[in-house]
């Protein structure tokens, strides 16, 4: 699996929020965005089901 890289437009009062809740969770803003984007592609998958692009994955 390759780490592929993404630029993101978030407002300043968001970001500091986005850093108060990873640095409570002992995590970088980065990891925290990580795990929020999980945690939604979780969500999705258990109500719509798993999401699959064939033998790629991507």
């Amino acid at each position: 699996m390759s780490i592929k890289s993404l630029s993101l437009r978030i407002d300043e009062k968001m970001l500091n929020k986005l850093h108060v809740v990873a640095d409570y969770e002992g995590r970088s803003a980065n990891s925290e965005i990580l795990i929020l984007i999980r945690d939604a592609i979780e969500k999705y998958e258990s109500k719509h089901g798993e999401i699959s692009f064939g033998d790629d994955e991507k």
